[in-house]
């Protein structure tokens, strides 16, 4: 069968000597494809597709076919993949999730499977988190595919259904997760007429013109995801729903919201409700009760149970009390945009489930979408089970190998850099509170930014980046803010990030797709580096951020700062015990900060396990549903709503 065939979805791909005799046989077909002239390499291509469409397996091609995507790169765009990199694309093809630093080049990596199993004809999928990086890695590889005789498109939110048709035809095709589950589901709706006899089974499966619907994508194939933890793991929190339209009750639902959000704000924290932060829910109390039963009642919601109002008022203090506007989202046109927490980017088109995205608009007094109907929905989980050969890449996986085996059924394998990383990390700082934490980090910055190095600032939210800007532009510190705000600006905020000088602040760097190189002089000078304000939420986005410093073998330096206040002592350990440790850190502050950062990273850990718990539910919820055991679940997740 091969070492392709024999593998089982859920072992472990070693990267051994066979692995790297493999990348030695690409090796030694170099000069002969060099010798090549492009209507040759063309005629390889075709070549390879027919002995794939004829049956040949893929590890059987494998060899020839990498040794022609580099000479293809090569040629067409200038890039030449490493042996790090072909290493990367055979554990790509043995079907793991493949961790390679920051600036390795995993988007010329993708190439090498990519074309692998487009020769099939059957459509290969690179799934990644935006349309920017899907549109923007398409045009960029596209001429390789184009020079071994293989099509490339491109799935954007904007498109008409034709394009998208268009585009899934394609050998290769790009295009975010989000897009590809939505257009799923809308094939998943039309396959329900289908069996319902509405449709002509026939004219849908042809797509000719006139004779009826056509469904958008090919039954699947192969799919790679591109900043898999992010995808695979963070929004696997997001099922994804496509709404029915609402019923009759939406003026009596908006009411409820209204006066829930305006009761909230007559409630008082402790005396009429407590909230707990580590299990994210609101309880009235008796008092807070009294409260609710003594408001006037519009006329809508007179025969309304008590039961039900306290549950529509005990979301609303949710929404007041733990949804910060410009933390966890912004206000953009008369909307509520959702502010992902692991990325830093506005969200759009996701929703808070269970009432909370509309008890938010009623807080912020915008115009209030009434939940409706699920007229179809899908996990992450669920869709990717759906491709029979699944693969990915990331920066940062390692440490979440476990859940993704146990999610996914792939491996985990770690890939080495093509150059040694030589990063430096200096001794962390851990202070009182956050203002003297931002008056050191505001210090430390005026001091890299008088010899010149550049320096990246990453921070939780925007309103803790737009606060540290203040400061800076206080103490005459010319600087670039990258939020949720500045969207469109992304790719050249970051892009110029290394240069000369050049003062960053940054909500979060996951998933930001574009490399920092540094500019002229910069590595002579210790090149770029990197301030952590505090711990997200997971290590992963931790490391993404450090990963910044130090690419391809670059010299670059980080620190790790903390504040007693720090938001992450209580989510980690809850309200009481977060009081106690917080107070003892800060009387410690001028000990070891070694020995107190680990306070933080036991608390980071008690979230990360705690947000691993709700995917599972998530998940079992998801599959109790799909076995109609349950109706709607009433899970405190996202929707991501088309």
């Amino acid at each position: 069968m091969g070492w392709l065939s024999g593998l089982s979805p859920g072992s472990r791909p070693v990267i051994n000597g066979s692995t790297w005799r493999t990348v030695h046989a690409i090796n030694e077909m170099e000069e002969e494809l060099k010798l090549l002239d492009d209507t040759r390499l063309r005629r390889l291509g075709r070549s390879l597709s027919y002995r794939a469409r004829s049956g040949e397996p893929p590890e059987d091609l494998l060899i020839e076919c990498f040794a022609a995507t580099r000479e293809a790169g090569r040629r067409t765009i200038g890039m030449r993949h490493y042996d790090v990199q072909l290493l990367a694309g055979v554990a790509l093809v043995n079907g793991s999730i493949v961790e390679m630093q920051t600036g390795e080049g995993k988007t010329l990596v993708a190439t090498l499977p990519l074309v692998l199993f487009a020769l099939y004809g059957k459509g290969a999928h690179l799934a990644t988190v935006n349309d920017y990086l899907a549109q923007r890695d398409a045009d960029w590889m596209t001429p390789i595919f184009k020079a071994l005789n293989l099509s490339v498109g491109c799935v954007q939110s904007e498109m008409d259904f034709d394009a998208r048709r268009e585009a899934y035809a394609k050998d290769v095709t790009y295009g975010t997760a989000k897009e590809f589950g939505f257009d799923f589901l809308k094939d998943r709706l039309m396959g329900r007429e289908i069996a319902e006899g509405r449709v002509d089974l026939g004219a849908t499966l042809m797509g000719r013109a006139g004779t009826g619907p056509k469904l958008l994508q090919r039954p699947y194939w192969f799919a790679l995801v591109d900043e898999a933890d992010n995808v695979l793991i963070d929004e696997a929190r997001t099922p994804l729903v496509i709404s029915s339209a609402p019923g009759e009750a939406q003026a009596k639902e908006q009411a409820l919201f209204e006066f829930a959000a305006d009761a909230a704000t007559q409630l008082r924290r402790d005396e009429d409700f407590e909230i707990d932060p580590q299990k994210h829910t609101c309880e009235l109390l008796g008092p807070g009760r009294s409260r609710v039963r003594a408001l006037d009642r519009p006329h809508l919601l007179e025969a309304t149970s008590l039961l039900v109002l306290y549950e529509a008022v005990e979301r609303a203090v949710r929404a007041k009390e733990m949804f910060i506007r410009d933390r966890q989202y912004v206000v953009r046109d008369g909307k509520i945009v959702i502010v992902d927490e692991f990325t830093g980017r506005a969200a759009e088109g996701r929703s808070w489930r269970d009432g909370l995205h509309q008890a938010v608009e009623a807080k912020e007094a915008v115009e209030i979408t009434v939940p409706s109907g699920h007229a179809a929905r899908i996990t992450i989980q669920d869709l990717f089970a759906r491709w029979p050969y699944l693969a990915g890449m990331t920066g940062t996986i390692a440490t979440s190998a476990s859940e993704i085996a146990r999610t996914y059924d792939v491996a985990v394998a770690v890939v080495p850099t093509n150059r040694p990383a030589i990063r430096k990390r200096l001794t962390p700082v851990v202070v009182a509170d956050e203002a003297e934490k931002f008056r050191q980090i505001v210090e430390e910055v005026a001091e890299f930014h008088a010899v010149g190095r550049p320096v990246l600032i990453g921070t939780r939210s925007i309103d803790k980046s737009e606060q540290l800007s203040v400061l800076l532009n206080d103490a005459g510190l010319p600087h670039t803010v990258l939020n949720a705000r500045q969207i469109e600006q992304e790719a050249e905020i970051v892009a110029n990030a290394g240069q000369r000088g050049q003062i960053t602040v940054s909500t979060n760097m996951a998933g930001r797709g574009t490399d920092i190189r540094l500019g002229e002089g910069v590595e002579e000078l210790g090149g770029l580096h990197v301030i952590c304000t505090e711990l997200h939420d997971s290590a992963r986005i931790d490391r993404q951020l450090v990963g910044r410093c130090g690419r391809q073998g670059d010299p670059g330096s980080w620190r790790q700062y903390v504040a007693a206040d720090d938001d992450i002592l209580m989510m980690g350990y809850g309200p009481k015990r977060a009081k106690r440790i917080a107070a003892w850190v800060a009387s410690h502050v001028s000990s070891n900060p070694e020995r107190l950062l680990k306070v933080f990273r036991r608390a980071q850990r008690k979230v990360e396990a705690r947000h691993v718990r709700q995917r599972r539910v998530l998940e079992y919820i998801e599959r109790q549903r799909a076995e109609g055991h349950i109706q709607m679940s009433q899970d405190p997740y996202l929707d991501a709503a088309s």
